[in-house]
């Protein structure tokens, strides 16, 4: 990681592929990601950590899952934030947009049990390094 400043509009510009995200920071055990968002992604639940999201761009849906089995869905637009605490199952959707979040580091964004197959345009990683430069 370097000590130089992020410009994340640069840094999205950097890359394409939607719900791949990159890594533009590390503080403490965590992780600052970005990613594109398009499409759905996978009903997933990360049993042991929060999941804070931040959109930057567009907007962003977030289907819940309660402990009875009811669901409901928050849409967050540009500016909004919301943390999807942990053992909860969700399943994030968007028209397109970008998102920032913060994970502790090794964070899977299938999380830690899914559901279904996991769709092509997602990719199941705990992030990847940013190649840009700032």
């Amino acid at each position: 990681m370097t000590t130089n400043p992020i410009n994340l509009t640069k840094a999205l510009a950097s890359f394409d592929e939607v719900y791949s995200p990159r890594i533009v920071a590390r503080m403490n055990d965590y992780d600052v990601r970005i990613a594109h968002t398009l499409g759905e992604h996978v009903w997933h639940v990360h049993e042991d950590t929060d999941e804070f999201f931040l959109v930057l761009d567009g907007r962003f849906d977030i289907a819940l899952r309660e402990a009875d089995g009811t669901e409901r869905t928050v849409v967050l637009e540009v500016g909004d934030t919301f943390v999807v605490p942990k053992g909860t199952e969700h399943k994030p959707s968007s028209p397109g947009g970008s998102i920032l979040m913060f994970e502790p580091s090794g964070t899977s964004t299938t999380g830690d049990r899914h559901e279904g197959e996991i769709p092509s345009h997602v990719t199941s990683t705990a992030g990847q390094d940013l190649d840009v430069p700032s």
